[in-house]
């Protein structure tokens, strides 16, 4: 009897020795870059099952099975990149190109993105449908759904809203809909309006991102609960000690937006600049700079993009409304081609006192339908690139195209780094981002929703837009 429970024992030790952990990825060697703290985990393996990381770990005396194995020896991992600034819009007639820019944004390792806001919501609701059932092949979609704005906005399906009980009754419709977060334009909204969204939204607990009208004081939006501020003007007019009577001019009619710019650019001080930050990071609220597209649409005048790669993988109609901001650029006076210049690098310097200061940014290109020549998926990689030129460090800006954007969207529980539980989309660079940020477009291979794309794949995804 002892001899049978001594053999016993002894093969269920060596079965369970043999036993393997079984997973659908398998990643070794790798170099894995924490985004959260900055570290980089030397020779890690990570696991990844059924779309989630199961493990990470530099303990090889365990064993694995996998469906999928990668050797990553010397290359470096990433969490999956999110433009959080894009558009899906241009009318009826440009859903299909619309939809066809997707693959742009997987063939730049763009696993998710955030649309600020169109005319076409209920077809983006679908795309995202049909993602989640795997049905279609593309990045996770987080949507405002359509802009609120006032009566007769400058953007196609706009809600407009006038009192505060269209306020209420805008945000309610969003948060019906599904919409993730609430998007504000500033074409024509009144200053009483804009602020009942925001304090509406907050009290429902739902972020708010968005323009400013000069009619509105930034410590007004941002203390009312403003989420996001899209653009760096309205963080302008707030470093600016003149703010208040700038203000008042553009309320009674004697000042512009563009009209105010000299002005605000000349009466920004350090003292309120600090003021401004602090403000902002007290608050949490998130800037999103786009720098790449103001310096795109800076220099129309003096940049020849006929020959931009993209404009082979962007549909013909999409790049018919380029050509509204083209003719202005083109149009413009030297006075107003110069303010630009100046306010484009007021931008540059601004941008990495912000972050410098402890203010959270979110990498975002505002690519999409009227936008000229920033394309989807490598103008996010041109963020960045612009983002670390104006001197952001390069995990700072990695942070904003990865765990910023979860935690403003209020899903770093699941996305945004790679930790054990969380989603596993992630990138292998064949080089360190943090040494020279343009290695996040040198990639290996791009793992998204549990399946894996290499390098051939991703260009295959680019070949199939090819025009011609």
């Amino acid at each position: 009897m002892k001899q049978f429970l001594f053999i016993l024992i002894a093969f269920t030790l060596m079965l369970s020795c043999t036993v393997k952990e079984s997973v659908d990825i398998l990643i070794t060697n790798a170099e894995v870059i924490d985004v959260e703290s900055g570290e980089v985990l030397s020779d890690y393996m990570i696991g990844i099952k059924e779309g989630q990381i199961a493990f990470i770990s530099n303990d090889y005396s365990k064993s694995y099975s996998a469906e999928k194995e990668i050797a990553a020896d010397g290359k470096y991992v990433i969490p999956g990149l999110w433009d959080m600034h894009i558009h899906f819009r241009g009318g009826e007639e440009l859903i299909q190109e619309n939809k066809n820019l997707i693959p742009l944004f997987l063939a730049n390792g763009i696993t998710g993105v955030r649309e600020a806001g169109g005319d076409m919501t209920s077809e983006i609701f679908k795309w995202r449908q049909q993602i989640s059932r795997d049905e279609m092949v593309g990045p996770t979609i987080f949507t405002s759904g359509p802009k609120l704005d006032g009566p007769n906005g400058s953007w196609a399906g706009s809600i407009p809203v006038t009192t505060q009980e269209e306020a209420v009754q805008a945000v309610d419709s969003l948060i019906n809909i599904g919409s993730d977060f609430i998007k504000i334009y500033d074409s024509r909204i009144s200053k009483e309006a804009y602020l009942w969204i925001i304090e509406e939204a907050k009290r429902r607990g739902v972020r708010t991102s968005g323009h400013m009208p000069f009619t509105v004081m930034l410590e007004d939006a941002v203390e009312a609960g403003l989420g996001s501020v899209e653009h760096l003007y309205y963080v302008l007019k707030g470093t600016s000690e003149e703010e208040e009577a700038i203000t008042n001019k553009v309320i009674n009619g004697e000042a512009s937006f563009w009209g105010s710019m000299t002005s605000l650019m000349e009466s920004s001080t350090p003292e309120q600049s600090q003021a401004t930050f602090d403000l902002l990071r007290k608050n949490d609220t998130y800037v999103t700079p786009t720098l790449f597209i103001g310096n795109t649409l800076t220099y129309l005048k003096q940049v020849d993009h006929s020959n931009d790669e993209y404009l082979n993988y962007v549909g013909d109609g999409i790049i018919e409304t380029y050509q509204g901001r083209i003719r202005s650029g083109l149009r413009a006076s030297e006075d107003y081609t110069n303010m630009r210049i100046n306010l484009n690098e007021a931008f540059v310097n601004l941008a990495p006192q912000l972050n410098e200061a402890g203010v959270t940014l979110l990498a975002g290109s505002d690519c999409g339908a009227s936008n000229s020549y920033v394309y989807p998926g490598i103008s996010l990689h041109q963020e960045l690139q612009t983002m670390v030129n104006a001197g952001i460090p390069e995990i700072d800006a990695l942070r904003a195209a990865t765990i910023n954007g979860a935690k403003f969207l209020s899903v770093e529980n699941e996305f945004g780094s790679l930790k054990t539980g969380k989603a596993g989309d992630l990138l292998i660079l064949n080089g360190n981002p943090l040494e020279d940020i343009s290695q996040t477009k040198n990639i290996s291979t791009m793992v998204l929703q549990g399946k894996t794309y290499s390098r051939e794949k991703m260009n295959e995804m680019l070949k199939d837009q090819r025009k011609n």
